[in-house]
């Protein structure tokens, strides 16, 4: 038995714009908006008075809130025009009065994996780059070039220097202002912003096993709760620690901040 493809709804007063392509079973909202060059995936919804203004392509069941805008040009003096994208990945949910803006020539595109919370008035500037699963809270502020990899979780009101990078797992607590990279597994909070041991509920949630739990509290120990150095640290745990692939994430992103690590 086959089933019928569902249709897709444009509301009479939306403006769909000839070069914007419309997925099967997609939903566009009173008074939005899809301009031109704009790919919308299966499944999506498009609320009101939302605005898709060009350049952006929706993977298939995400869903944009009223108010959002996606695609507008990049808040940067060196963007001289040059066709640079945004993109949403599947079953992600933006909700009300967010603003993505698109990329510059630096990476040419602002980006967010799939399956992420984006809440309300939540602003990611350009070539930012989001993994999957990540949840940011209401009215937090990417600055440009912010990287966030998956299953990471900002509260609400945070603001993030640009060239950022919070690291898989990592928790922010609200109105904290980043501007220094936050490693993956660990809470941080505060202005300026401090560590405060394991995100041990987002680990448990994760579902993390007992032994990578413990090891990830040993390198947390002996990175920030000891008298070594960032490298000695890093020796240690080479030394003492089995090489499990959280260990190994851990150290990697040590050796690879560019803007360095809270204490």
């Amino acid at each position: 038995m086959t089933t019928a493809p569902v249709a897709t709804t444009v509301h009479p007063t939306a403006l769909v714009d000839p070069d914007a392509a419309l997925g099967a079973g997609v939903e566009v909202g009173p008074f939005a908006i899809v301009g031109p060059d704009v790919v919308v995936g299966d499944r999506c919804r498009i609320g009101p008075r939302a605005t898709l203004e060009r350049n952006v392509r929706l993977a298939a069941g995400v869903s944009v809130g009223a108010g959002s805008i996606l695609g507008g040009d990049p808040q940067d003096l060196k963007y001289k025009g040059e066709e640079t994208w945004v993109e949403v990945g599947p079953d992600t949910v933006i909700r009300e009065y967010t603003t993505i803006n698109r990329g510059t020539s630096a990476s040419g595109v602002t980006r967010v994996g799939a399956r992420c919370f984006v809440m309300s008035y939540v602003h990611l500037a350009h070539d930012c780059h989001v993994g999957d699963q990540v949840i940011i809270a209401n009215g937090t502020q990417l600055a440009g070039h912010v990287t966030i990899h998956d299953r990471a979780s900002l509260s609400g009101l945070v603001a993030i220097h640009q060239f950022v990078t919070i690291g898989a797992f990592a928790f922010v607590g609200g109105c904290s202002r980043v501007n220094q990279d936050i490693p993956p597994f660990v809470k941080a909070v505060g202005n300026p912003v401090e560590l405060y041991g394991l995100n041990g509920i987002g680990l448990q949630r994760a579902g993390m096993d007992e032994e990578t739990v413990r090891a990830l509290k040993r390198v947390y120990r002996l990175f920030f709760n000891s008298d070594l150095n960032v490298s000695q640290a890093a020796e240690r745990v080479r030394t003492e620690l089995p090489p499990l692939p959280e260990v190994l994430q851990f150290l990697e992103f040590v050796s690879r901040s560019n803007r360095g690590i809270p204490s």
